[in-house]
């Protein structure tokens, strides 16, 4: 009798050790990703006093906001606000009340906001950017 006892306790150890995930295992599953369409840097990096307006759409795509100045001249904003949640999970055993398991979650929100501001000739005359993340 006392081997079937032994047996049982020690295919529950297996059982329950094989289910349990360290919190530090689900933290890398959740671990952050850069997936932003534009980004300040690629702003900084290729966006020129002097461009056409034509290589502005090329670089980042068509803009959110045209509007103009006191003067007449374009004025175009980008705006881009995200949130990311990312879920990782593992289930385990339930046993009556009790759930054998663990998980991380992680949520991030960002907004990116480029002001790109045109000459009287469509050329790039000066841009503005903030980017933030919470």
């Amino acid at each position: 009798m006392n081997k079937n006892y032994l047996l049982a306790a020690v295919l529950i150890s297996i059982t329950l050790s094989g289910c349990a995930q360290k919190a530090s295992w689900h933290a890398n599953e959740v671990a952050e990703t850069e997936k932003q369409t534009f980004s300040v840097g690629e702003v900084q990096r290729n966006i020129r006093t002097g461009m056409s307006s034509a290589e502005v759409i090329e670089t980042l795509g068509s803009p959110n906001i045209v509007s103009t100045d006191e003067k007449g001249r374009e004025v175009w904003v980008y705006d881009k606000f995200s949130t990311e949640q990312v879920v990782s999970a593992s289930n385990g055993l339930t046993f009556s009340l009790s759930n054998v398991g663990g998980g991380a979650a992680r949520t991030s929100q960002s907004t990116t906001t480029v002001i790109i501001k045109f000459d009287n000739n469509n050329k790039v005359r000066d841009t503005a950017y903030h980017a933030s993340r919470f």
